[in-house]
């Protein structure tokens, strides 16, 4: 057993040498991560990735999460009776769709929040909305109206170093607004 113990902490020992380089250059660096798709549906997969992310923080790096929650969004319109619309791969979102997205959306930030904290590190949750971060226009796939799917014209990083400065890991939800302080849904896989 003590053998067994002992590869065990060799092999620790091993990743921990060969990420030193990689701890060191990136050291108070930010990161973005883009998180979304199969990833966020498998719950070992899901505390997984935010265990990786958590240890990037603790170990000196400076992480946003960026999600999704495209499949959940899907869930959620069936369950109210809607049937899921895309073109080009995009989510066509009108607005019942939008009110929809916009409520898993948040309680999909709310969810990593809670994982993040469970594992020791502060988190805070934020829309793209809050702060105008996230500002958007109208997004067309090959001219086609889609509703209510943005694209993104500008960020205003304040609201994140802000919080970088404060300690905390701060999960972004896709949701922005355009000048009319419309709400959109941005796909994370093309943000």
């Amino acid at each position: 057993m003590e053998e067994k113990n002992m590869q065990e902490v060799l092999q620790k020992a091993e990743v921990l040498i060969e990420a030193l380089p990689y701890i060191q250059r990136f050291n108070r660096k930010i990161i973005v991560v883009k998180y979304g798709g199969s990833a966020m549906v498998d719950e070992e997969l899901k505390k997984h990735v935010i265990q990786d992310v958590t240890l990037l923080k603790l170990v000196g790096f400076k992480p946003i999460i960026v999600h999704g929650g495209g499949k959940e969004i899907s869930r959620w319109v069936g369950k109210v009776g809607m049937e899921p619309e895309f073109v080009n791969g995009l989510r066509k979102t009108d607005e019942a769709t939008m009110e929809i997205a916009e409520m898993v959306l948040n309680k999909v930030n709310k969810s990593l929040v809670k994982l993040v904290q469970e594992l020791g590190v502060n988190a805070i949750g934020i829309s793209g909305k809050d702060g105008g971060l996230l500002k958007v226009e109208k997004k067309y796939s090959d001219g086609q109206d889609i509703g209510y799917v943005g694209e993104i014209t500008e960020v205003n990083p304040k609201i994140l170093y802000d919080l970088l400065e404060k300690d905390f890991l701060p999960i972004v939800c896709p949701v922005g607004m355009d000048e009319n302080f419309d709400s959109y849904n941005i796909n994370v896989a093309y943000a």
